[in-house]
């Protein structure tokens, strides 16, 4: 009898794990669709914490330095956020040609720009940080052992879409 239960109960937890979670839309290729992530106005804080905390996870896996936020690096960051959705395409050029060294310079960053990634998604700051850390070249700019110093920023469109913008230096 305690066989037969627990063969019932494995059985009822194999289907029930098949079963998509309440909310969760599934694509025709069966895979979950992206659901958008909403930045709360206040929620600013959490998602530059998480971010940090990540990264510097990450440094310390690959021992390498602890990195602190630099406010006119955000700044940087934050306008190059808003300049791709406003060019709708994530590439390291801002409107008016500018590069991150370019963007360094106008707010007034008296060190050295050393990398910068950007991306376009509906993803988190984590999810973003991991995505990064799965390429060669964005995970070169996270776990740089030369920069002490990075910009973080986003600018979330009203449809979801969100523009992240990472800027690291020293």
């Amino acid at each position: 009898m305690n066989r037969r239960a627990a063969l019932l109960g494995l059985l009822s937890a194999t289907v029930a794990a098949c079963t998509p979670a309440a909310g969760v839309k599934i694509g025709p290729d069966g895979l979950p669709l992206p659901q958008v992530y909403r930045i709360a106005a206040d929620g600013q804080d959490p998602v530059m914490f998480h971010f940090l905390d990540g990264m510097n996870a990450l440094r310390k896996a690959a021992k390498v330095q602890p990195v602190t936020y630099n406010a006119q690096l955000n700044a940087a960051a934050a306008t190059h956020s808003r300049d791709m959705a406003i060019q709708n395409r994530p590439w390291h050029f801002g409107s008016d040609g500018s590069s991150p060294l370019d963007r360094g310079r106008r707010v007034g960053f008296p060190g050295r720009i050393m990398g910068e990634n950007i991306s376009e998604t509906y993803e988190t700051e984590l999810e973003t940080l991991a995505a990064w850390m799965r390429q060669e070249d964005t995970r070169a700019v996270i776990l740089d052992p030369t920069i002490t110093l990075i910009g973080f920023a986003w600018y979330q469109e009203p449809a979801g879409k969100i523009w992240w913008t990472l800027v690291t230096g020293r």
